[in-house]
């Protein structure tokens, strides 16, 4: 007759506690170090999204000679404003509607601009909605 030493294999609980506080610990560094980029990412489509539109604007600018009213805003990118129907040659963006940013809020248009005294303001308000701070514009040239 054979004996065997019979041991219980499992873990303890502090065997167990230890290794769900590492996976804490690298799911908080995880998620730090990835959570930002959604917001890097977004910005960068409004930077891509401004330079198009800026592109659309100024096609618009060469066909009409001049640039939409704040009252047509970007929707004469689009659809042929009163006037110039004869020289439209839109639509100027590829989309059928007009763009709303990353962060699903139109586009704000100005013209003539405040800060392109010359021509137009084009910005997204960026993550917090409003006007000034974290904008992605057509005028910073640090962005």
């Amino acid at each position: 007759m054979r004996t065997t030493n019979r041991q219980r294999k499992a873990f303890t609980l502090i065997e167990l506690l230890l290794v769900m506080v590492i996976l804490v610990v690298l799911a908080g560094v995880v998620v730090t170090r990835f959570g930002n980029r959604t917001e890097q990412a977004r910005d960068a489509a409004a930077k891509t999204d401004i330079q198009a539109i800026d592109t659309a604007i100024e096609a618009f600018q060469v066909d009409c000679q001049r640039y939409p009213t704040n009252e047509e805003g970007l929707g004469a990118l689009i659809t042929a404003p009163a006037g110039v129907q004869d020289k439209w040659k839109g639509p100027y963006l590829k989309r059928n509607d007009v763009p709303v940013d990353p962060w699903n809020r139109p586009y704000v248009y100005h013209y003539p601009g405040a800060h392109n005294t010359s021509s137009y303001d084009l910005l997204s308000m960026g993550p917090d909605g409003r006007e000034g701070g974290d904008d992605v514009d057509n005028w910073s040239t640090a962005r």
